[in-house]
């Protein structure tokens, strides 16, 4: 047997112990099929709970904090970011909007996705945030319109054409068929989205991230977040407590 077909032999068979849906050849793998399979490896929970360090990054400031994330999947998304034990700022994020107050400086604000954009680099929604906590494609992926390929020990799935000032580009692990890296590129804007992940953790059959590097340019001003999951719990009972404190100033964006 060749190396190429041995390769590929091994790639299969840890494709069909590690995902739902087996694909009988990786290297000639549909993009319909490849898709299909990142479809169904976006974890099926009703509540998750879990502690984060998250590293953020400016070309002002660096700063490490532990969060606080609980979500209720397509509903919620609540962060409590805190330093010593000390809380210091609060963010509840819903399908229509974005609440947000910080205590040293005695802020807040509540409105649409402007703020979330201004903190990873990048304009994002509520499902894109979600999946992007979650390991899956931040874009929609129509099989008609995306193409697949084997490409580096990775699925490489791209559009057939790259619409004007619109790069895409994802690749997918063969193992559970979630999200290797994703970038997205605007050049006449001079913006860059990156969002890259460690390895994987299996909870309850599922697969979930451990390792989050998102990296954001435009115009020069660059952001990097670095997400570390310490610990996740599935189905749990969670509240998302939020209230603004009396007397904060309202934040304003231009």
């Amino acid at each position: 047997m060749k190396l190429k077909s041995l390769y590929f032999l091994l790639l299969l068979v840890l494709a069909s112990c590690g995902s739902t849906k087996n694909i009988s050849n990786l290297e000639n793998a549909s993009a319909k099929e490849v898709i299909s399979s990142h479809k169904a490896a976006s974890p099926d929970f009703k509540t998750l709970a879990g502690r984060v360090q998250l590293v953020y990054e400016t070309d002002e400031k660096s700063q490490s904090i532990t969060v606080s994330l609980r979500m209720e999947k397509d509903k919620n998304i609540w962060i409590k970011a805190s330093i010593l034990g000390i809380t210091i700022a609060k963010v509840l994020i819903t399908p229509t909007s974005v609440s947000y107050y910080e205590t040293i400086g005695n802020t807040y604000f509540e409105g649409d996705f402007a703020l979330l954009g201004e903190w990873i680099g990048t304009p994002i929604n509520f499902q894109q945030a979600q999946n992007m906590l979650l390991g899956q494609s931040i874009f929609t992926l129509n099989p008609s319109e995306y193409s697949a390929a084997v490409f580096q020990n990775k699925f490489k799935v791209q559009p057939k054409q790259q619409p004007q000032n619109f790069i895409h580009s994802l690749f997918l692990n063969p193992d559970n068929f979630k999200v290797a890296s994703e970038t997205l590129s605007q050049p006449k804007d001079d913006r860059l989205l990156s969002i890259r992940y460690g390895d994987y953790q299996k909870i309850e059959n599922q697969f979930y991230p451990s390792t989050i590097l998102i990296d954001t340019s435009e115009k020069g001003s660059k952001t990097k977040i670095e997400i570390n999951y310490k610990k996740i719990d599935l189905n749990v009972d969670v509240s998302f407590p939020f209230d603004i404190p009396a007397g904060y100033e309202e934040i304003q964006l231009n």
